[in-house]
């Protein structure tokens, strides 16, 4: 008998899983999402209270850090999960361990290694990643730290993310298919933005999936005509879907949406930053369209 499995790699490699319809219809998911999903928050805020050589607040800016994993997600077309759950762990991590600054890129490597584990059908190997680091981390080194970060995080690596709520909270939304699909895109962009920005680090996923949602359609403008739903209704609509305050929304909404715009300002010219508006976020379902406005 024949057992070899004759399957084409680059057929594995395409491979996503779609959302289970019993799983998002099931109330008691989302409620158990909710009640479990500060637990992976960081205990603090670690740059006052920890971290003694990493003195800045725009951590996933510096150059060790930050363009790297998206460089990967990028490249490799990862799981738009992959990105947040790196950054997730990176922020639980620094929240425990003093870490020196020369420690980053190997720290962001590890965290990308863990992640792509944990989401990706076929993930990343460590000697692909030592190469996206120019070679400046070794393939042990990266295996070495690999157990202490996984002593530190307590081997609890399935972290809530806000990519977990999306669909609960699509599916709940007044709008036909074709534009919950477009929502669902510029949300999952606004979600790898928020995951570049510290400020966002101890904000509840259910809050960031939820302003990440509502700032997609007000930048799409869908509340003005696609909707029987004004701007305010469906904003307290959002907030009742994930029992957040409708101020804290508002505000994590707004504050969305300023980091867009500050980020879009800060595009070279030539890459035509001046016309770039929230629609051209459309092009990519990944973290790539966030990687081009802050290159």
């Amino acid at each position: 008998m024949e057992l070899l499995c004759c399957e084409g790699a680059a057929a594995v490699a395409t491979r996503r899983a779609a959302p289970d319809p019993n799983l998002v219809r099931n109330e008691r998911v989302l409620r158990n999402l909710l009640a479990v999903e500060e637990r992976y928050l960081p205990r603090c805020s670690y740059f006052k209270c920890v971290q003694r050589d990493i003195q800045f607040t725009s951590l996933r800016e510096d150059v060790y850090v930050f363009p790297f994993p998206l460089q990967v997600c990028e490249e490799q077309k990862c799981e738009e999960e992959v990105f947040p759950l790196a950054m997730n762990y990176l922020d639980r991590f620094l929240a425990v361990v003093p870490t020196r600054k020369c420690h980053l890129q190997l720290l962001g490597a590890v965290c990308m290694f863990l992640a792509s584990k944990l989401k990706e059908t076929i993930p990343l190997t460590a000697e692909k990643l030592c190469i996206y680091t120019d070679n400046s981390i070794r393939p042990q080194e990266l295996l070495d730290w690999e157990l202490v970060v996984l002593g530190k995080l307590k081997w609890n690596l399935a972290a809530i993310t806000p990519h977990d709520f999306i669909e609960h909270i699509l599916r709940k939304l007044p709008f036909p298919r074709d534009k919950l699909l477009l929502i669902q895109k510029h949300a999952q962009t606004f979600i790898a933005l928020c995951a570049t920005d510290f400020n966002f680090a101890m904000y509840p996923p259910s809050m960031i999936a939820t302003g990440s949602v509502g700032a997609a359609v007000c930048g799409l403008q869908l509340d003005e005509g696609e909707s029987l739903l004004s701007g305010d209704a469906v904003t307290e609509l959002l907030a009742t879907i994930t029992n957040t305050e409708v101020d804290c929304l508002k505000a994590c909404q707004e504050q969305i949406e300023s980091v867009l715009v500050s980020n879009l300002q800060e595009v070279p010219q030539h890459q035509g930053s001046a016309s770039k508006t929230v629609d051209e976020l459309d092009q990519s379902s990944t973290p790539t369209d966030v990687r081009d406005i802050n290159l």
